[in-house]
C-alpha cells in the first residue's frame, strides 16, 4: 500500500511514520485552507494570517489522524494483536497489523475505537471553541479550532461507512464473522461492498467533473480507486495468510538446488549458470559446505575483460538474513523476507549446510492450487 516512508517518532511503543505521499496532501490542504476555505468563511484578515491558519489546520489534521489510528493500535494491543506502527499516507492513515484479529469481538472493538476517538475529539474541540469565544479569543484561532472540530466529525462519519477496509467495513466484517464463524466468507462480503463503494465514488467523481467541479471530481475518483484497490487487496492478503500460515519452508524448498563451485571463473558463471538457469542468485558450495552466495548485481560490477580471470571465491559474499532462511520457518515469514530484500529466491540453510532453495513461484503455485480447491 505504501511507498517510501519516514519514521518520525515513537508513541506508546508504536512507530509513527509518514509516507512521502502525505507531504503532497499536507501542502494541498494548507493551500486549500489558506486560499479557499478560511478566506471564504473569515473575511478581512491579512494574507499571512490565512497562511498561518492553513498551516495550523494541516498540522491539527495530522495530529487528529494520529490520535484516530493510535486509538485503533491501543485497543488492538489490549486484544494481543501485534501492531507494527502507524503510517500516514495520501488518503489518511493506517494502523499496521501483522496478523488478523483473533476474534470478531476484538475486530469490532478495535474498529470502533477510531471513530469514537474522532467523535470525542471533535466534540471536545467544539467545547474549546465555545470556551474561547466566551473569553474573547481571536477569530483566526476560533476559525482553526472550528475547522478541526468539524473535520474530526467528518473523519468519524466517513470511517463509519460499511465499506471494507474502512472502520465501518471492519465492524460489518466482525458481525458477519460472528454470525457464521467464517472469517474468509465475512471478508469476501465486506470487501465486495467496499469495492462497490469505491466504484460508486469513481462514478460520482466523473459526474462531478462533467458538472464543472474538476478538482473535487478528480479527488473523488482517486479516493474511489484507492477504496476499490484496498478492499480487493485486503481480501487477497487474507487468502495468502490463511493459505500459507503454519506451512513450513521444508514443504516448498527444492532440496537439490543448483550451486556453483568457488573455483570457477565469473565468465563460466555467466555462460554456464546465469544464461542457462536464469537465476539472479546462486549459492557457492565447496565440500558440502555453504561458503556464501553470488548475485547478478555482483557480476555486473566486474568488467567483461576481467571475468575470465576472476574466480567466484573472490566474488562470493557471506550469506545474510536477507538471503537465507531456516527449514522450519513459517512460509509467511519467508514472504516478508522476500518482500523486504526484493528477492524471489532464498537459500534454506542449517548451520553451514545448504539444504535447498525456496522460490516465490513455488509458493505461489501452491497458493493458487489451495485457493482453487478450497473455493
Amino acid at each position: 500500500m505504501f511507498g517510501k516512508s519516514i519514521t518520525l517518532f515513537k508513541l506508546f511503543g508504536f512507530e509513527v511514520k509518514i509516507d512521502i505521499s502525505w507531504l503532497v496532501i499536507a501542502l494541498l490542504i494548507t493551500w486549500t485552507l489558506a486560499k479557499g476555505s478560511f478566506p471564504h468563511y473569515y473575511q478581512g484578515f491579512q494574507n499571512s494570517t490565512y497562511w498561518i491558519m492553513g498551516i495550523l489546520g494541516a498540522l491539527g489534521l495530522f495530529i487528529a489522524i494520529i490520535f484516530h489510528e493510535l486509538s485503533h493500535s491501543l485497543v488492538a494491543q489490549k486484544f494481543g494483536i501485534p501492531m507494527k506502527g502507524i503510517t500516514l499516507f495520501i488518503f489518511g492513515g493506517v494502523a499496521e497489523m501483522t496478523e488478523e484479529p483473533p476474534s470478531p469481538k476484538a475486530e469490532f472493538f478495535m474498529a470502533i475505537a477510531g471513530p469514537i476517538s474522532s467523535i470525542i475529539l471533535g466534540l471536545g474541540l467544539f467545547g474549546v471553541r465555545l470556551l474561547g469565544e466566551g473569553i474573547g479569543w481571536s477569530k483566526p484561532v476560533l476559525g482553526v479550532i472550528s475547522y478541526l472540530a468539524l473535520i474530526n466529525l467528518i473523519l468519524a462519519g466517513f470511517n463509519l461507512l460499511p465499506a471494507f477496509p474502512l472502520d465501518g467495513g471492519r465492524m460489518l466484517r466482525s458481525v458477519l464473522w460472528g454470525m457464521k464463524d467464517n472469517l474468509r466468507w465475512a471478508t469476501r462480503i465486506a470487501s465486495s461492498i467496499g469495492s462497490a463503494f469505491g466504484i460508486a465514488l469513481i462514478l460520482f467523481g466523473v459526474l462531478s467533473v462533467f458538472m464543472g467541479n474538476l478538482i473535487g471530481g478528480v479527488w473523488w475518483v482517486l479516493i474511489g480507486m484507492f477504496m476499490r484497490g484496498a478492499s480487493q487487496m485486503s481480501y487477497q492478503q487474507l487468502l495468502v495468510r490463511r493459505s500459507l500460515e503454519g506451512e513450513k519452508v521444508r514443504r516448498f524448498m527444492v532440496s537439490d538446488p543448483v550451486s556453483v563451485s568457488p573455483s570457477i571463473s565469473v565468465e563460466d558463471l555467466v555462460e554456464d549458470y546465469i544464461y542457462k538457469y536464469h537465476f539472479k542468485m546462486f549459492p557457492v558450495v565447496e565440500d558440502g559446505k555453504l561458503l556464501g552466495c553470488v548475485t547478478l548485481n555482483q557480476v555486473k560490477e566486474i568488467p567483461r575483460e576481467e571475468r575470465h580471470r576472476q574466480t567466484i571465491r573472490g566474488l562470493a559474499k557471506s550469506c545474510t538474513k536477507e538471503n537465507t532462511v531456516g527449514p522450519d520457518e513459517d512460509a509467511m515469514k519467508v514472504l516478508a523476507i522476500m518482500n523486504k530484500a526484493k528477492s524471489s529466491r532464498l537459500m534454506v540453510v542449517e548451520g553451514d549446510k545448504l539444504l535447498g532453495v525456496i522460490a516465490l513461484k513455488d509458493m505461489l503455485e501452491f497458493l493458487s492450487l489451495k485457493v482453487d480447491l478450497e473455493d
